[in-house]
């Protein structure tokens, strides 16, 4: 009947410990986040339906492409 609270404190201290670990394991990449601030809701359903990986691997090629076309722009005008 003693060791109850002990236990009990224990157990809660523990429970803390791994809530803590959960916590640093699902709070979300800074390449997650920004993936989620820029996603249309078409890329949100594309992530839901292929995965991470392969949204955001989508996300690069277009921004990839959206920086060439810029630099593409920025040739032109140089010209």
């Amino acid at each position: 009947m003693v060791l109850f609270p002990v236990v009990l404190m224990l157990f809660a201290l523990g429970m803390e410990r791994v809530e803590n670990r959960l916590r640093k394991l699902l709070e979300p990449d800074e390449e997650v986040q920004a993936y989620l601030d820029k996603a249309s809701n078409a890329e949100v359903n594309e992530l839901t339906k292929l995965g991470l990986p392969a949204a955001v691997a989508r996300m690069r090629r277009r921004r990839n492409r959206s920086e060439e076309a810029r630099e593409t722009l920025d040739i032109a005008r140089a010209s």
